[in-house]
């Protein structure tokens, strides 16, 4: 019961890392594309486009992140790892999800209270006339779905054999990639 309603909050937190990420960078690349041949056919653009879609990128830049915690793409160097036993590895590895987790939190956290401090200023975006924090709660949101996600990975490291853990890391995944390409086209 408890690892089925896990999986569904899984499912969600990573349905909506990976929809906004697209959305931005979608909607992003949409406007600065249509403003760009307003400005340039037409002799006209939007005045609010610019501002919009440097918030749409960064929002997409920061669902990106989270999604990224989820599947360990963060670059990570594991080259000293693999010179300790595995069990040290481990720990060295859960101890930086740890710090991540940490990390994440602290600025979710302190995103929420610039959001609340931008509020009590009831500052309205000139180019968007919009509250000024509307384009900041992407802070809380994205790095508190981040810190969920870390806690994720430390739990599946945790779960994790000691000598199956580095051999689950990105350069060692690149590696099998890398050789199972050349052994289809014929290479060697």
């Amino acid at each position: 019961m408890i690892s089925k309603f896990f999986h569904i909050i899984d499912i969600i937190v990573n349905s909506i890392n990976q929809t906004m990420a697209v959305l931005g960078i979608a909607f992003g690349v949409l406007l600065a594309f249509t403003n760009v041949v307003l400005r340039y056919v037409f002799d006209m653009s939007l005045p609010w486009a610019g501002e919009l879609t440097a918030i749409l990128f960064v929002w997409s830049a920061f669902f990106a992140m989270a999604y990224g915690f989820k599947k360990g793409t963060h670059i990570s160097v594991t080259l000293l790892l693999s010179k300790f036993p595995a069990i040290i590895a481990k720990t060295f590895m859960i101890l930086a999800n740890l710090i991540s987790v940490a990390y994440l939190i602290f600025v979710s956290y302190f995103g929420y209270e610039l959001i609340l401090m931008l509020k009590d200023f009831e500052e309205i975006n000139v180019d968007l006339n919009i509250a000024s924090w509307i384009p900041y709660i992407v802070l809380p949101i994205a790095f508190g779905l981040a810190a969920y996600n870390a806690t994720q990975k430390i739990a599946e490291i945790a779960m994790m054999d000691s000598q199956d853990v580095l051999a689950n890391t990105e350069h060692e995944d690149i590696i099998k990639e890398t050789v199972g390409k050349r052994g289809t086209n014929g290479n060697s």
